[in-house]
Formats: structure tokens, C-alpha cells, sequence
């Protein structure tokens, strides 16, 4: 092929339209469309079971929508990247840039070495409305706490660039002698054996395509009513494009603008959109976090709960992990966590809630179980997000505020819905009932078909005991002592 060629990588940015390194490198010839899956480099944060499902589908649709030209590979990209570019004359390297503090070394590393190669390797923002650098408080440091840095930081800097179309002219150079497209993904051997992957075959579609029709359903069906009844697990105002967004189906910035654009034109109310422009907002704050404080995801950000004391107790985190302990929201919420890969937000912080604070296990275990399991599973928004419920992280729920599972249940999921659906064994217990069926006469029990301890676990630990001893165990903390 004559003409310049350029390297696009794609990386968590699996898409064409809105892609500013893939429309800089096509603006520029043609275009090599690369992606490397890099276990290499991860270490402790190597994609879970449910990411790499994801991803798998995700490679898929996006070679289809590249005719089948994808080049996919394994390994190191330090080693690849330049390698590919002398064995196909490139005259840059293109990437979006990620976040992560693995990937900023790395990538700090193949800039190096195409700058003593001679080759041009330029990187963009494709994932963020702004760049944690940019936002920033009047001192030059960053804000730990997400209102000041969304008010002052975000809506005052710079509005988000609007969204770039698809290249108009995407001429996609091939490699010689080298397996591209679905057979090439498949060889990657991404997808689980758990049988688990069934339910989330069930639950999602896949790829760009099925990204922006998710954005589209949420602004029809679920902006109305978003500010409030976001907090209801059995409701559709709740916009799921988390994983979407995680892996670059669609950009922050599509999504901002389809948003202000449908409260412009008068559609829904302007409380909802700007609540729903605000939950972007705290996409932005975590990952200002992890840029600022790359060990977020391994170490207390408040460094006085390094001396936490915490239980240790493997029996009660697998009846937690395995949705078994006894309290009905909190099991619904990880049954929907392992058949989906997905869990409701307000039902994230209940589950999260009763792990480190009723069962006093370590967020750690929290966070290990939720990056295997969820198909949204991103450094920043999970390190960011288990410290916050933990109470040792930045404009953290304080320590003492403990999510009691049962008035939580009776008041998000009053008519029983959702735990009926993930907890099926209950489903014949009265609305009085569903959130403590222990409290349940035996008659009723017996009418619904309920056995406690053997059909469903009895509660693992009684929350009102635990909670004193979460309360004292913190109280100790605070105390020094």
C-alpha cells in the first residue's frame, strides 16, 4: 500500500465514532488497526473472569465493523508496537490514553522507544470529559472531595469537546501473513468455562452499535424520574453504561452531549439530567483519584485505617461472595452480581456496606470479587468505590453511616421485586416478610414454601451486634487505641 501508514491501538476505546487517535491516524493515510491483549504488564490488576467475556464479544463487533481487518494479538506491547511499525514502514503510533499506573509506565516506555526509533507516537484523550491535570484546585493539588472538584473544577474549566463522527475516509492497511479478525480473537481464549457465562449472554448485546441504542433506550426510558428513582433496583431509571463506557464502546462525551441535548430541546426535567451529568461527573473524580494516588486500589487513602482492626473470616465472605447470608437484598444484589456480571448502584453500596461493616472484612476482599465478577469492572470507579464504602477513601460515607440491610430492602424494594427475581426461594413470602423472613411465623413459612437453614440461610450474624461492634472497632480506630 503506498502512501503513510499509522498505527491505531486500540485499547479501551473499542469503537469508530468519537475516537480521537483513530481519526488523527486516518486523517493522516492509512490505517492499521491494532490490538494487543497485554497480561504482561497488569500484575495484580489482570482482567477478570466476566472483562475478559466481555471483551471477547466486544473484539468481535468491532472487527465487523472494520470488515474483518482487526489485527489482534497477545503480549508485549513495548515489543510489538515498534516491531509492527518497522515491519510495515509506520510513521506513527496512535493511542487513546488510559489511566491505570501500569499503563502510564508502559506507555511512558513505548514513547521512548519510538522516539529513538524515529517514529512518532502521539496519544489523545478518548476517555475522559477532562484530563485529571486539568482540574485542579487554586493551589495546584487535587480535590479529594467530588463536589468542589465537579462545581469548581469541572463545570467552571473548559466545557467537554463534542463528539467526532465516524473518519469519513478509513482506509484500513492489512498486515501480511498474519491471522486477523475472529479467528485471531478467538486464539486470545478469553472467554470463562464457568457455566456463569450463560446469564450474561442473557443480559447484554455487545459493541458500539449496542451501546448507543442503550444511551438512546435510557434518555426515552429512563432520564424522566433519573434523580430519584436511580435508588430503586427494580425500576429502569438507571442508565447501565457503565461497561460501555468502561471499554470505550461509547465516549463520556457522546453520552454528555445526548444528555444536555435532550434537556435542551425540553425533553425531561432539567434535575434529572443534571443529576445523570453528575454521575458522569463521579466517573471523572475517581479517575482524577487514581491519577493522583496510584496506589488508590492496594492502600487506605485515609492512612489512619491502616490500623483497622478487621476480622478474618473465609467462611462468612464465601456466604457473602456466593449470595448466602441470610439477608435478602444483600443476597439478591450478588446473585445479580454472578448471573450478570452487573449489580444496581444503591445495591452495590448495600452489599458493600455489609461486607466491611457487619462482617468486618477487609474492602480488599470486596474489591478482588467484584473485578473478577462485574462485566464494568475499572480500576478507578471499583478502587475509588470500595474505599468510599469502606469510609477510608476520599469524601467517603463516614464509618459510622452502616447500610441496614433490612429497612434498606423495605425501603428501595417494597413491593419485593427485585429480591424475588435473584432470590426465587422467598418468592412466596409476604411483602411484611421478604426483607427478615426469620421473623416470619412458621405457618408462613411453611405456606410459602420457606425452610429456613435449609431452603435459605438463616443470617449469618445478627446486624445489630455487629453494627455496635463495627461502631467500636471504629471508635478504638479513632481513638488511637
Amino acid at each position: 500500500m503506498s502512501g503513510p501508514i499509522h498505527i491505531h491501538w486500540f485499547r479501551q476505546d473499542l469503537r469508530l465514532a468519537d475516537n480521537p487517535a483513530l481519526s488523527a491516524a486516518a486523517s493522516a493515510g492509512a490505517v492499521l488497526p491494532v490490538y494487543i491483549l497485554d497480561d504482561i504488564h497488569s500484575g495484580n490488576h489482570r482482567m477478570g473472569e466476566a472483562s475478559r467475556w466481555w471483551l471477547h464479544h466486544s473484539l468481535i463487533a468491532l472487527d465487523q465493523a472494520l470488515g474483518g481487518k482487526l489485527v489482534v494479538m497477545a503480549g508485549d506491547p513495548t515489543e510489538i508496537l515498534p516491531e509492527l511499525a518497522v515491519a510495515i514502514s509506520a510513521n506513527a503510533i496512535h493511542w487513546n490514553r488510559a489511566y491505570e499506573p501500569w499503563r502510564i509506565t508502559r506507555d511512558a516506555r513505548i514513547k521512548a522507544q519510538c522516539a529513538d526509533q524515529g517514529l512518532k507516537a502521539q496519544s489523545h484523550n478518548g476517555s475522559l470529559l477532562w484530563e485529571p491535570w486539568e482540574v485542579l484546585k487554586k493551589d495546584g493539588t487535587p480535590y479529594k472531595v467530588f463536589t468542589p472538584f465537579y462545581r469548581r473544577g469541572c463545570l467552571a474549566a473548559a466545557p467537554p469537546r463534542p463528539p467526532l463522527p465516524v473518519p469519513p475516509r478509513l482506509n484500513i492497511a492489512e498486515l501480511d501473513n498474519h491471522i486477523e479478525g475472529a479467528r485471531a480473537i478467538i486464539k486470545l481464549a478469553l472467554l470463562p468455562k464457568h457455566d456463569w457465562k450463560d446469564g450474561l449472554a442473557a443480559t447484554w448485546c455487545i459493541g458500539e452499535m449496542a451501546a448507543h441504542d442503550r444511551l438512546h433506550a435510557f434518555l426515552n426510558d429512563g432520564l424522566h424520574g433519573y434523580k430519584n428513582d436511580r435508588n430503586f433496583p427494580a425500576k429502569r431509571n438507571v442508565s447501565r453504561l457503565s461497561a460501555y463506557l468502561h471499554w470505550g464502546e461509547i465516549s463520556p462525551n457522546s453520552v454528555w452531549y445526548a444528555a444536555k441535548d435532550r434537556m435542551d430541546a425540553g425533553f425531561g426535567h432539567d434535575d434529572d439530567c443534571d443529576h445523570f451529568l453528575s454521575e458522569l461527573g463521579w466517573r471523572e473524580f475517581s479517575y482524577s483519584l487514581l491519577y493522583h494516588f496510584p496506589e488508590l486500589p492496594s492502600k487506605n487513602l485515609n492512612q489512619r485505617f491502616d490500623s483497622f482492626d478487621w476480622c478474618d473470616d473465609p467462611v462468612l465472605l464465601n456466604c457473602w461472595q456466593q449470595g448466602q447470608t441470610g439477608y435478602p437484598i444483600v443476597d439478591a444484589g450478588m446473585r445479580e452480581l454472578r448471573q450478570t456480571g452487573y449489580m444496581h448502584n444503591r445495591v452495590r453500596m448495600i452489599v458493600g456496606s455489609f461486607l466491611v461493616k457487619n462482617l468486618r472484612l477487609h474492602w480488599h476482599h470486596g474489591e478482588s470479587w467484584f473485578w473478577d465478577c462485574l462485566v464494568d469492572a475499572d480500576l478507578a470507579n471499583n478502587s475509588a468505590g470500595w474505599q468510599w464504602i469502606a469510609g477510608c477513601g476520599a469524601d467517603a460515607a463516614p464509618y459510622f453511616r452502616i447500610f441496614n440491610p433490612i429497612t434498606q430492602g423495605e425501603k428501595f424494594d417494597a413491593g419485593g421485586d427485585y429480591i424475588r427475581r435473584y432470590v426465587p426461594e422467598l418468592a412466596n413470602l409476604p411483602d411484611t416478610y421478604l426483607c427478615k423472613p426469620w421473623e416470619a411465623p412458621s405457618d408462613i413459612l411453611a405456606k410459602a414454601g420457606v425452610r429456613l437453614g435449609e431452603t435459605y440461610p438463616n443470617p449469618v450474624i445478627d446486624v445489630k451486634a455487629s453494627r455496635e461492634a463495627a461502631l467500636a472497632a471504629f471508635s478504638a480506630l479513632r481513638n488511637g487505641s
